[in-house]
């Protein structure tokens, strides 16, 4: 799955979704009803998570062949917390690899 860019856009995704959810409800809940505080560590996991995003974004665009409107939907995808979630299921037909033609002989 990770040898293509359909699957490392779609594995990325998914896990800088998770982070951002999972950023959202133990970092910034758990830090405000305990004394537990993961903002730090999980924000940095998903900043680094953001930034694979971003990199895989522009692989896909790269050898999927995305025009200007898909590359900038992926990109506003990852910023409300189940966008990468919705971008994944409204754009199957983007997030398959071309199959070469085969060769005659």
């Amino acid at each position: 799955m990770l040898s293509t860019a359909s699957g490392r856009f779609k594995v990325i995704s998914i896990a800088e979704g998770c982070s951002f959810l999972i950023l959202l409800v133990f970092g910034s809940l758990l830090s405000r009803i305990s004394d537990i505080n993961l903002v730090m560590p999980l924000g940095l996991l998903h900043a680094v998570l953001f930034i694979l995003y971003l990199l895989a974004m522009m692989d896909a665009r790269t050898k999927l062949s995305w025009d200007n409107k898909t590359t900038l939907l992926a990109f506003i995808a990852a910023i409300p917390p189940f966008g990468p979630f919705v971008f994944d299921y409204k754009m199957k037909h983007k997030l398959v690899e071309p199959t070469p033609a085969p060769a005659t002989a």
